[in-house]
């Protein structure tokens, strides 16, 4: 699903949609006013197009910080258990191509970049866990140094036992309860 121009009518219920769970969340992005926020949205429609992806394939998108360089806003998926819209995927194409049998459809890095946002890597994915606790009964597939994907491997992340667990899989595989969070800097 790759971001598509908002008509003014769905630009409207986005940022009432974005405001109303900024508004409930203040404990996600303390210092931020949603005046500062709603500046940038409307100054960047293609963020906004991004975000409305987000938000139409389950991620809850909300600011979750500052970006010290840029001054940017930060945005990542908040949603309980990893998007909906997102599962079933391989952790990126070599992956998913790589499979001799049932191929999915995508893959967690292919559809970020269509997107215009990126995974969470595991520094994200633990900050998110701290001031929101996630994936309790899903994982999401995490950003992956590069010499772990070279050997073959994927990193994916979930919460059980109050503790924040990353492990490792083939990049290959793909499960129904596995997606992908993404982060966006507007």
């Amino acid at each position: 699903m790759k971001p598509q121009p908002l008509s003014p009518g769905e630009t409207k219920a986005l940022l009432a949609v974005l405001s109303n769970r900024f508004s409930k969340n203040t404990h996600r992005h303390t210092g931020i006013t949603w005046t500062e926020v709603q500046n940038r949205l409307e100054n960047n429609p293609e963020k906004l197009r991004s975000l409305a992806v987000l938000e139409a394939t389950g991620g809850e998108p909300d600011v979750t910080g500052k970006d010290v360089e840029s001054g940017g806003i930060w945005f990542m998926d908040c949603s309980k258990e990893s998007p909906a819209g997102r599962r079933s995927l391989s952790y990126d194409a070599d992956g998913r191509l790589s499979r001799k049998d049932i191929q999915p459809e995508s893959s967690a890095v292919e559809q970020a970049a269509e997107f215009g946002a990126i995974l969470l890597d595991e520094a994200d994915y633990r900050f998110l866990q701290s001031v929101n606790p996630v994936d309790l009964k899903t994982s999401s597939w995490l950003k992956t140094p590069e010499k772990i994907r070279q050997l073959g491997g994927a990193l994916f992340g979930d919460r059980r036992y109050e503790t924040v667990f990353v492990y490792h899989n083939g990049a290959p595989s793909f499960y129904a309860a596995r997606g992908f969070r993404t982060k966006l800097l507007v």
